[in-house]
């Protein structure tokens, strides 16, 4: 019995192998392929790894709170030296990260010296700036603890609130975005997207107090700018209305095409607002409304009734 085991085993890897080293060679001509179609060398540089960059923005979020979300043993006398420590750990990583998407877009061989210098410089920027996003972030707490009746206080908010992961994910990745890394602040935002059904372009531009409410299906665009105290219920969407085209059929990119929505704002589950159009300062938008016109200041838009 034994033997028969063995034998089936080793004809079971034996053709396992030749089927996978048939795939391995249609894989690498497609590689190559596609290496040539996009004139990269032999050997592209490395592109950011999400699941550092998932780490990068654990840490920095422990280090911004870290009496919440930093370890459970933390004493007092050593918050100080937990948030050094964490910091000097993350943002070293960070700065590897930079240095991939830096290489990448140069397409050079080789990391030029250029480039690291950049990279220490970007990664020095943005932690000059974590004091600003833990203000932000702490008006995004405060809002959210005082827009929803459920709420006991404000740890429950930070801790359990999915809407507080993405703003969170969002203002690191929009701070980074400012920075010259795209591709690295999409992946950030698109960490908490994966995690919390909210979908929040780094390009966007989002004031302080902002609450976005139970938050699945909410997706907000690129150009997208919206002012101080606005709340956002789930599946809102503030979105394009069209895509242009240049004269050879291609998408226009960059071009301003998401809403201004202004400050004290709140906007309804499943709204949909398309365009660049304004919504003015303490409007409201009703549930499941499509609006793709803007709305003077102290509007109050409602699905007609049947």
């Amino acid at each position: 019995m034994t033997n028969n085991i063995k034998r089936t085993r080793d004809l079971l890897l034996r053709s396992t192998s030749l089927e996978v080293d048939h795939i391995v060679d249609e894989l690498r001509i497609l590689r190559l392929a596609s290496l040539e179609s996009r004139q990269r060398h032999d050997r592209p540089p490395k592109l950011p790894l999400r699941k550092i960059l998932a780490g990068v923005a654990e840490g920095l979020s422990a280090a911004l709170f870290p009496n919440r979300l930093g370890p459970a043993e933390l004493a007092d006398e050593g918050v100080d030296h937990f948030v050094g420590h964490t910091l000097n750990m993350t943002l070293r990583e960070l700065m590897v990260q930079i240095q991939h998407e830096l290489h990448y877009n140069s397409g050079a061989e080789i990391l030029s010296d250029e480039d690291r210098q950049k990279s220490i410089e970007i990664t020095q920027a943005f932690a000059k700036r974590l004091p600003y996003i833990r203000t932000m972030l702490e008006s995004d707490i405060i809002a959210a603890y005082e827009g929803d009746p459920a709420a006991r206080n404000v740890d429950e908010v930070l801790v359990g609130y999915p809407g507080i992961m993405a703003i969170t994910h969002y203002r690191m990745a929009h701070e980074l975005h400012g920075l010259g890394m795209p591709l690295i602040a999409r992946m950030i935002s698109e960490i908490a997207h994966s995690a919390t059904g909210v979908e929040i372009h780094p390009g966007a531009q989002i004031g302080s107090s902002f609450f976005i409410d139970h938050g699945t299906g909410v997706v907000i665009g690129e150009t997208a700018i919206i002012g101080k105290n606005v709340r956002l219920y789930q599946a809102v969407t503030l979105g394009a209305k069209r895509f242009p085209v240049d004269e050879n059929g291609t998408l226009v990119k960059g071009n301003l095409r998401h809403p201004i929505v202004e400050d004290d704002v709140v906007v309804y589950a499943g709204a949909t607002i398309l365009g660049r159009i304004t919504i003015g300062s303490g409007s409201t938008i009703g549930g499941n409304v499509w609006l793709t016109h803007s709305v003077p200041p102290g509007s109050n838009i409602s699905q007609p009734q049947t």
